[in-house]
């Protein structure tokens, strides 16, 4: 099962660095280190489990904004990590098989705009006057989707924008003979991806140490 559970999160943080125009992961023992390079997020390391290397690096790194991510319970990786790296919002990785699926119908005063340009299309729903309403994107790993930025302004929420969003991406995955998503979502997220037929792989915790620390 770990061999599994790697081989996911190997998918998956090579399919978010391309979704977010960052430089490709690298591979450390156990994991892999992103060169994130945001403000807040300088990088990100990121493991299947709790091993060795992942409590070496939360024992060494002192400065902020680096992030220590893994696939783990968050009072397990508390248990592990100085007191001076805050346990962020829990995350959940979800997979799911593709499925021929009804695309929905839009509601009245929105449209859609899908930008198939690889390595990552993106589909967004606009108002008539030309608003962001909701929008996501993904990459592609092999034979995996990787969804990603799946999001809805607080003005155009609970109108199912956000499922035809993922529907649409769905079936851009699926043109491309994809047969498997896999996604990490926050714990409201979660709950329209379940709607949706997403399945919980593996709770996800981030670990960061803040510039106030």
């Amino acid at each position: 099962m770990m061999s599994e559970n790697r081989s996911v999160v190997d998918t998956w943080i090579k399919g978010w660095a391309l979704a977010r125009g960052v430089a490709a992961p690298v591979v450390i023992p156990g994991g892999y280190r992103v060169q994130v390079g945001w403000p807040e997020q300088k990088e990100r390391y990121v493991f299947a489990e709790i091993t060795p290397a992942f409590t070496g690096l939360g024992n060494t790194i002192i400065e902020p904004w680096v992030f220590l991510k893994v696939c783990a319970h968050p009072d397990s990786v508390r248990a592990v990590l100085p007191s001076r790296w805050v346990i962020q919002p829990p995350g959940y990785m979800m997979i799911t098989g593709l499925v021929p699926e009804d695309g929905g119908a839009l509601a009245g005063g929105y449209h859609l705009k899908v930008e198939l340009q690889l390595p990552v299309p993106v589909v967004n729903i606009l108002t008539d006057s030309g608003e962001l309403a909701a929008s996501g994107r993904i990459a592609f790993v092999e034979d995996f989707a990787i969804y990603d930025r799946i999001a809805t302004t607080a003005a155009h929420r609970r109108k199912g924008l956000a499922s035809l969003v993922m529907k649409r991406l769905s079936a851009i995955a699926r043109s491309r003979g994809i047969t498997k998503g896999v996604l990490v979502a926050t714990g409201e997220g979660q709950a329209l991806y379940k709607t949706l037929g997403w399945k919980l792989y593996s709770l996800y915790t981030s670990a960061v140490i803040p510039a106030n620390q």
